[in-house]
């Protein structure tokens, strides 16, 4: 769509709201409408199970992605606590629970994921949480006010955040993973050892194999307990859920929109209908001869921005290598590139001093790193990930005496940019 028109953007989170503004930043004159179903100002999630669980003052504007004012000024119309309960692509408009029918000339789908829930006896009692929203947050803290025990029930990125903010706080903290280590869908073995050993140093009991059957509780409804297949029973005040997350693709689905985990797009992130785009944790996107759909801060934000160069008349594929991160304990994860299947790997730095980089490798290409507080080398991985495998380094080049990671990503890019210019 490259005349102005009315552009709806469904989802307030990072992707939503970067959409948003880019538009705006490429120019665009349009009307953008952007609608969340949240009462709150569009704010970060992140922080939900980070920094904001250790700030001894919680202040909910703190987490506000951009000031109120700022939607007002770059004419973006914010339109909070309406959900969308029908998309007609037949007459370009949806069916909103304020009653208001909406039309729009491109309608973004930005809404995000949802937190899977147990389904188990005892799920539905006061005390078991999950972590998604601000709302979510906010009852969690008043949980744990006066409580002395945690359960966490997960061992990925959201439960091992919760679990090291609780540690913080004195409360007794056992993790339960049904799996053999922690966060073993995001990062290589090596780095889930050492995360364990870090979670078990700061006194968390870290469990594996633990199947959860029941939760316990008191007479006023309050958890108490949680039943494990086997018999055993472990004090609980307190339970958080973080069981990962599925795609909000009811709406796309009822629209007869293309799905399978998640929303399908295409390089342009446009969907099965030209007339609607999807972007964020939502999207099932191409990448690298595969389709694959992301959960990070970094994925929704360079969709929002590729959407809106599209919309704007400045359409280019969406390219951007995929990061990712966490903080548990002190030790800052960065995670750069896709690292499933790799079948080599080597340590630079201290493990020990909790200072060093995986780099990794699969059929002889280097395809990503985990570093764990090191940010220089976090930063030379992206940089090597945006170029053409030749200009990587190779394994017989990583282990030579005297390789320096972010020297030899400095030497790659000028000799890529050299390249370039050259041809």
């Amino acid at each position: 769509m490259t005349t102005p028109g009315t552009v709806v953007i469904v989802g307030a989170g990072h992707a939503g709201v970067q959409a948003a503004f880019s538009l705006r930043e490429e120019g665009y004159d349009g009307d953008i409408q952007l609608l969340t179903r949240e009462r709150w100002m569009p704010y970060e999630r992140p922080p939900l199970s980070k920094a904001w669980l250790k700030a001894g003052d919680h202040h909910v504007d703190d987490l506000y992605f951009r000031s109120p004012e700022s939607y007002a000024d770059k004419k973006i119309d914010l339109i909070r606590g309406v959900t969308v309960e029908r998309i007609d692509r037949t007459s370009a408009t949806l069916e909103c629970s304020d009653g208001v029918s909406r039309r729009y000339d491109h309608l973004v789908l930005a809404p995000g994921a949802v937190p899977r829930r147990l389904t188990l006896p005892g799920s539905d009692l006061a005390g078991v949480c999950h972590l998604h929203t601000i709302d979510d947050a906010q009852q969690f803290l008043q949980r744990i006010d006066g409580a002395r025990s945690v359960v966490v029930i997960g061992g990925g990125f959201i439960g091992l955040e919760v679990a090291a903010a609780a540690r913080a706080r004195g409360l007794d903290v056992v993790v339960l993973e049904a799996g053999t280590r922690l966060m073993q869908r995001a990062v290589t073995s090596r780095t889930s050892t050492f995360f364990d050993r870090v979670h078990r140093s700061h006194g968390t009991d870290v469990r594996y194999g633990a199947l959860v059957e029941a939760l316990g509780g008191d007479d006023a409804g309050r958890v108490g307990a949680v039943h494990l297949a086997g018999g055993e029973v472990l004090e609980a005040d307190v339970v958080v859920v973080g069981i990962g997350a599925c795609p909000a693709t009811g709406l796309a689905e009822e629209a007869g929109l293309r799905v399978g985990d998640g929303i399908v797009v295409d390089e342009l992130l446009t969907t099965s209908d030209p007339q609607i785009s999807a972007i964020g944790d939502c999207a099932r996107f191409p990448h690298d001869h595969q389709s694959m759909r992301l959960e990070s801060v970094q994925n929704a934000v360079d969709h929002g921005r590729c959407v809106a160069g599209k919309l704007a008349g400045r359409p280019q594929p969406y390219p951007e290598v995929p990061w990712f991160w966490t903080e548990q304990h002190g030790c800052k994860l960065q995670i750069a590139g896709l690292l499933t299947g790799y079948d080599a790997n080597l340590v630079l730095g201290d493990v020990e001093a909790r200072k060093f980089t995986n780099l990794c490798w699969k059929d002889g290409v280097f395809v990503g790193a985990e570093s764990i507080n090191r940010p220089g080398d976090h930063i030379a991985v992206r940089r090597l990930l945006s170029m053409t495998p030749g200009h990587r380094p190779s394994i017989e080049t990583a282990t030579a005496e005297g390789f320096e990671l972010k020297e030899f990503a400095k030497s790659a890019q000028r000799a890529a940019d050299l390249r370039e210019v050259t041809t």
